[in-house]
C-alpha cells in the first residue's frame, strides 16, 4: 500500500504519516541499511524502522530497515546467525515481532520500561529475544551495566556471525520526549558502541530514534568512534 500513497496518508495515528515520495524515501533508507550490513557502516537514515512490524507502518517507522538487512544477508551472502542490538530508548516491537520464532537471529534490547510502544517487557518474544527494560533516570551506569550483564552474555552464547545495532540517541541526558526520562551521555553511546562492536566478527549499524537536532550529529560521530 505504502508504494500506492499520492497525497498524505496516516498509517499510524498520530505519529505515523506518508506522502508520496514516503515509499521512495523508505527504499532508499533499507538500502542505506543493507548497505551498511555489508560494508561494516553506519547507516544515517531516515525513516527510521525498528516499530514496523511485518505488516504495515508504525511509529515513525515505515519499513523495518534492520530487519530488511538481516533478512538479505542471509539471503544473499550465506549469513547463518544475526544478532541484533537496539539501543534505542523506546522497545523496537517491530524487529521482535519479524524474528519471534526464528532461531537464526536474535533480538537484544535496552530500552526505557513502559514508554511508547509499551512491549519490550522480560519474557516478550520467542527464545531468542531478550529484552531489558530499565527505569527511568537509568545513566551510562545503569545503561552499560545492564549491557554486561544481560546482553553480553546471551549474545555470546548465541556466537553470530554478524552484529547489527539499532543506534537510537532518544535515551540521551539532553532528549525532550514525553515520558521519556533517561541520562545516557555522549560517552556513553560511545562505549555502548564499543561493546557492540566487541561482540562479532562484523557489525554494522542503523539509526533509529534520536531528535535534538543539535546533539544527534555530535552523538553519531560519538558512536561511530566506538564502532571503529
Amino acid at each position: 500500500m505504502l508504494e500506492r500513497v499520492s497525497e498524505p496518508t496516516w498509517f499510524d495515528y498520530p505519529n505515523t504519516i506518508a506522502s508520496e515520495t514516503s515509499w521512495e524515501a523508505a527504499l532508499l533508507a533499507a538500502g542505506c541499511a543493507i548497505e551498511a550490513a555489508e560494508t561494516g557502516a553506519f547507516a544515517l537514515v531516515r525513516p527510521p524502522g525498528h516499530h514496523a512490524p511485518p505488516q504495515g507502518a508504525m511509529g515513525f517507522c515505515l519499513l523495518n530497515n534492520v530487519a530488511i538487512a538481516a533478512r538479505h544477508m542471509q539471503a544473499v551472502h550465506g549469513i547463518g546467525r544475526i544478532a541484533i542490538v537496539d539501543f534505542d530508548v523506546h522497545h523496537g516491537n517491530g524487529t521482535q515481532d519479524v524474528f519471534a520464532g526464528d532461531d537464526s537471529v536474535l533480538y537484544a534490547s535496552l530500552h526505557q520500561a513502559g514508554v511508547y510502544p509499551g512491549t519490550g517487557n522480560v519474557g516478550e518474544g520467542g527464545a531468542t529475544t531478550m529484552n531489558v527494560p530499565l527505569r527511568a533516570g537509568s545513566g551510562d551506569g545503569e545503561w552499560l551495566r545492564a549491557f554486561e550483564r544481560y546482553v553480553e552474555p546471551v549474545v555470546a552464547r548465541f556466537a553470530p556471525e554478524l552484529v547489527l545495532v539499532s543506534a537510537g540517541f532518544d535515551a540521551h541526558q539532553e532528549e525532550d520526549i514525553y515520558l521519556v526520562d533517561m541520562h545516557v551521555t555522549d560517552d556513553g553511546f560511545t562505549e555502548l558502541a564499543a561493546r557492540c562492536a566487541a561482540l562479532a566478527p562484523r557489525v554494522g549499524a542503523v539509526l533509529e530514534g534520536g531528535y535534538n537536532l543539535e546533539t544527534l550529529p555530535r552523538l553519531v560521530a560519538a558512536a561511530r568512534s566506538g564502532f571503529s
